[in-house]
């Protein structure tokens, strides 16, 4: 009888990535992947430890799936695994793997299930090299996210990451074109670059690729849309905005990850650039894209935050004018600078914080959005819509509703109406 894995990922695109390329092996030694609400004969947990929501919500799993087969193998791994190891023993895993040695991980099961003995597979996550790992699809997706760069050489003093992740690795080109081309004969329209550092790509290889080479690379036949992941502001100097620019396959969105509106909390978050830098960034890209949808991250109530800090936040995320705004109350992670900090804040003020600075990223959205009501945009369709129709994403990923297409396919729509969630509209092709 075929033995089944059930997969559940937390976390980051490259976790999502992580786990299909280790779905991918189970199923070449011969197991089925379930749905997660299906009892199976191993769980595997993809864990996330950024903050301590991700934590609790990882230790959260890990008990749900051993509730629903107490008999069933399972395997915790990511990054909680990365940095708890051995004391993960009590939650009964068969193999706790951190952020290396994915590739065998059948094996390293396989072989602990023989010897009939907890396995932990975690070791020094520094200077080692890029673990290549490869997928063919992408379960449940109709974009395909492409793993390009491991691991971050930053030192931001709230961030657990460089920990867990290890120093900065990049893919090589060739590698990137192959696993593109399968993904485009696999049928994948849409391509994700996504990484720990993206930014940091290429440094680390001979010859020094950019971004832009890696961009190119995965430009292959077959692929309508190339995607990136999360950026840092420094990426968008000249000569990448003009590589980027010839280049129509690219998503005029980009994910400038932001932290703090305020040059003092940047300052004593070690970002490494001011708002003036974030600013000319923005500027350089929409000079290039009038259009261009910018999404960011925020952490809120970083110590030492005062109330006038927090409106220069507020007062320069309008001034950026993003399309989406994703908020988060600083969490304070054991190990890093930031916990240490003088100024801790009271968890109701973050709270209030984050409430606000949210209700600035509805606004924003609507405010974005509303400039495209009765134009005609490309959108590759996905899934069913609640009320019928179905849904997709534009290249600014403007998430809507439509009254028909097929899943996987781009369709014009004619955008009529914002929604809660983006906008609705009718296919005109």
């Amino acid at each position: 009888m075929q033995k089944t894995v059930s997969f559940t990922t937390l976390g980051c695109k490259v976790n999502q990535y992580d786990t299909q390329a280790m779905l991918e092996l189970f199923e070449q030694h011969g197991y089925s992947a379930v749905s997660g609400n299906v009892p199976a004969d191993v769980y595997v947990v993809n864990t996330c430890t950024v903050t301590g929501s991700g934590d609790k919500k990882s230790m959260q799993l890990i008990r749900r799936c051993r509730r629903r087969n107490p008999q069933a193998e399972l395997i915790v791994c990511g990054c909680l695994a990365q940095r708890m190891g051995a004391e993960l023993l009590p939650t009964g895993a068969r193999l706790i793997l951190g952020n290396q040695y994915r590739g065998q991980v059948v094996e390293l099961l396989e072989e602990a299930i023989r010897e009939n003995v907890q396995k932990v597979a975690v070791g020094d996550i520094q200077n080692v090299p890029y673990e290549t790992l490869t997928i063919h699809a992408h379960e449940g997706h109709t974009r395909a996210v492409m793993k390009i760069q491991e691991g971050c050489d930053n030192r931001c003093t709230y961030c657990i990451i460089p920990s867990v992740r290890g120093n900065i690795r990049s893919r090589t080109l060739e590698d990137i074109r192959r696993e593109a081309e399968a993904l485009a004969m696999a049928g994948f329209q849409e391509l994700v670059l996504t990484g720990i550092h993206l930014t940091s790509y290429g440094r680390d290889l001979e010859g020094r690729p950019s971004l832009a080479d890696a961009m190119r690379a995965a430009n292959v036949e077959g692929v309508s849309r190339i995607r990136l992941g999360s950026l840092e502001p420094r990426v968008a100097n000249e000569a990448f905005v003009a590589a980027a620019r010839e280049m129509p396959e690219l998503c005029p969105q980009f994910h400038l990850a932001l932290q703090s509106g305020s040059d003092q909390v940047l300052r004593r978050m070690k970002r490494g650039y001011n708002t003036t830098q974030f600013l000319e960034a923005v500027q350089r890209i929409r000079a290039a894209w009038p259009d261009a949808a910018f999404t960011t991250d925020v952490i809120v109530g970083f110590p030492g935050e005062t109330e006038e800090e927090f409106q220069e936040t507020i007062d320069f995320c309008r001034k950026v004018g993003f399309s989406r705004l994703h908020v988060f109350p600083f969490s304070p992670r054991e190990g890093t600078p930031a916990a240490e900090m003088d100024g801790q804040l009271p968890e109701h003020v973050k709270s209030q914080r984050v409430n606000r600075l949210i209700q600035v990223g509805n606004e924003l959205a609507d405010d974005y959005r509303q400039r495209f009501i009765g134009r005609k945009v490309s959108v590759l369709v996905e899934d069913p819509a609640p009320d019928g129709g179905m849904t997709g994403y534009t290249p600014e990923y403007i998430h809507v509703v439509m009254d028909r297409g097929e899943t996987g396919r781009l369709v014009t729509v004619e955008l009529r109406a914002l929604t809660e969630e983006g906008m609705s509209g009718v296919v005109v092709d």
